[in-house]
């Protein structure tokens, strides 16, 4: 299981900002859960020989 205790500080265009908080809201997500997903894709794509806990590894839904 994951363990959410880490923050992540970003620094974005504001516009972008409401953009996407916007289309989060209109997919009924947390700009949080959906940066949640990127990453866990981004690392997932990029890990190379790196092993990976089981709980990330691509073998279906995972949940936010």
């Amino acid at each position: 299981m994951e363990n959410r205790t880490a923050r992540l500080t970003i620094l974005i265009d504001p516009q972008k900002k409401k953009i996407f908080e916007e289309i989060c809201a209109s997919k009924d997500l947390t700009s949080s859960q959906v940066v949640r997903r990127l990453v866990r894709e981004y690392i997932i794509d990029n890990a190379g020989d790196r092993e990976l806990p089981a709980w990330l590894k691509p073998s279906g839904k995972v949940a936010d």
